[in-house]
């Protein structure tokens, strides 16, 4: 049989390289698959593809999907200018300045309204500290060095200490040496953008590397290091993460290194589901690899780090790690300070050296800056330094226990919740949903949960939703069961058609458009309407 299929074979080469391709193609279309709904799915989508394209470019058939992606930005612009419609338009400057007064009365009203939106403890993420007692120490001590400006050490040397012993306390949280350093930035997008300058420039100083560089992340990774690549014009190179746990695999990581790879990176945890990747086998890899690692534990920023000392069983991810070589954490998150705060760490000074900016011949005289900001506002870190202070080991403990017991009554307690599971390895306080049921669209949930005052992280490839606990809302985890189970109960009680220009149109259309810069431009129609005043 088998010289009789050889025969057949010898005598239809072309038959033979169509079958070969044939089951190539079925054998990668499964594994492609297996991370977005089966094949029948994918199927349908590369048939809705090719349906599409051949509509866009039919005469006449164009303008559909024009109009019903501006449908879209409409409904996005009003959505965000809604809340402030009834309220008078400043387009110019008064001719005569306001009183004091009546600008802090103003201030006052405003500020009412938003913090409506989230002292209810409903908001996924986003505010993390809501303690009376922190906001008028932080305030004050905002208000205290308000000029204050880092640019100028010599001018406000104390800014200077304070920002040094930031650095200093987070490098002892996460386990670094004497020889480890660091600096502060305005958040976790600029710690990351950061870390990858860095790692460029030491590739280019150390390996020789001038061009091509690569950057190997997980799909999980967070978008910065997209911006990064975009920004420093480095190949950011993605790999899959396990549809299980949704952490990276070091073996999937280890085929995507080249001899450009400057950087690889994993996360503690991810945006998405919450999981850690496993840093300790990614530290191993990239010294034998030749290449640097930063750990991305913006979001996990020091509840990871107490979780840790709390004895919780989560991954190691900080610079006790050997193969470690930079980590970003955002002290205003869990660290509870002032948004525009983050500090980015490395395991030696010479690659924190290769993030600065020096120009050296500037006719303004020599000017050198450590991240991309000149000018910073030092109030912020003197607020970080005073929260920081004011909280100490024990307070940061006690915050962490009722964050985390928080995420672990949802976790448990989410085998009550019919129609949806648990998605991912939950580590810290991020607790990931998705649907069981054909019948229960999870962006669906989220536009109903917001209908009860939630407002939940709504993700995608593969669709899902987050809730990430904070201290402002951990008070709130039975009633998010109770919403959850009630949200779940409404959609299949509802009339066919209730919900079908929610969130699930939008996300749906997005993950079905083949041509992504129309998606694109539904995100640039957001933006733009964010500064429309």
């Amino acid at each position: 049989e088998i010289d009789h299929f050889r025969s057949i074979v010898q005598a239809r080469p072309v038959l033979s390289v169509v079958l070969t391709n044939l089951i190539t193609l079925f054998a990668a279309l499964a594994v492609y698959s297996r991370e977005r709904g089966g094949i029948i799915k994918v199927l349908k989508k590369i048939i809705f593809v090719a349906v599409f394209n051949a509509l866009s470019a039919a005469p006449g058939t164009s303008g559909l999907v024009s109009k019903e992606t501006n449908k879209i930005r409409s409904k996005m612009r009003e959505s965000i200018l809604k809340e402030t419609i009834g309220e008078k338009r400043q387009l110019t400057l008064p001719e005569k300045g306001w009183q004091s007064e009546d600008i802090i009365n103003q201030l006052k009203k405003w500020k009412d309204m938003d913090n409506a939106k989230w002292q209810n403890g409903k908001v996924s993420g986003c505010v993390y500290q809501s303690d009376e007692s922190v906001l008028k120490l932080a305030s004050e001590a905002q208000g205290m060095f308000l000029l204050s400006n880092p640019l100028h050490p010599d001018v406000f040397p104390t800014v200077r200490k304070m920002e040094a012993e930031i650095v200093r306390m987070c490098i002892n949280l996460f386990n670094g040496n004497e020889n480890a350093c660091g600096t502060i930035t305005s958040g976790g997008t600029e710690s990351i953008l950061m870390a990858c300058r860095a790692a460029k420039v030491y590739a280019q100083k150390e390996r020789g590397i001038h061009s091509d560089w690569e950057l190997v992340i997980p799909v999980t990774a967070h978008a910065a290091f997209d911006k990064a690549g975009e920004y420093f014009g480095i190949k950011v190179v993605k790999v899959d993460v396990d549809h299980v746990t949704r952490r990276v695999d070091p073996k999937v990581v280890a085929k995507a290194i080249t001899k450009n790879t400057i950087l690889i990176v994993g996360s503690a945890p991810n945006f998405p589901s919450g999981a850690i990747d496993p840093i300790t086998e990614l530290g191993q890899l990239a010294k034998k690899r030749g290449v640097l690692l930063h750990v991305d534990a913006c979001l996990g920023s020091f509840l990871v780090a107490f979780a840790k000392k709390m004895g919780k069983k989560i991954p190691n991810f900080d610079f006790s790690v050997e193969g470690v070589t930079s980590i970003s954490c955002d002290t205003h998150k869990f660290g509870f300070s002032p948004k525009g705060s983050s500090v980015v760490m490395y395991s030696s000074p010479e690659i924190r050296q290769c993030q600065y900016f020096i120009a050296p011949e500037w006719t303004g005289g020599v000017y050198a800056s450590p991240t991309i900001a000149g000018s910073r506002p030092g109030a912020i870190s003197v607020a970080t330094w005073a929260v920081m202070m004011y909280f100490g080991v024990d307070g940061y403990l006690k915050s962490a226990e009722k964050i985390l017991a928080a995420a672990e009554y949802v976790e448990e307690n989410m085998k009550t919740v019919p129609s949806l599971k648990l998605f991912g390895e939950r580590h810290l306080s991020v607790v990931c949903i998705q649907s069981v049921d054909p019948a229960i669209n999870i962006y669906t949930v989220a536009d109903v949960m917001k209908s009860r005052g939630w407002n939940l992280n709504s993700l995608q490839y593969p669709p899902s939703v987050h809730i990430c606990f904070t201290y402002a809302n951990a008070g709130s985890a039975k009633t998010f069961i109770d919403d959850l189970k009630a949200s779940v109960e409404e959609i299949k009680n509802a009339p066919p058609g209730r919900f079908k220009d929610g969130s699930a149109a939008i996300y749906g259309l997005a993950e079905s458009l083949p041509e992504k810069s129309l998606v694109s431009g539904i995100a640039q129609a957001f933006i733009d309407a964010l500064f429309e005043a």
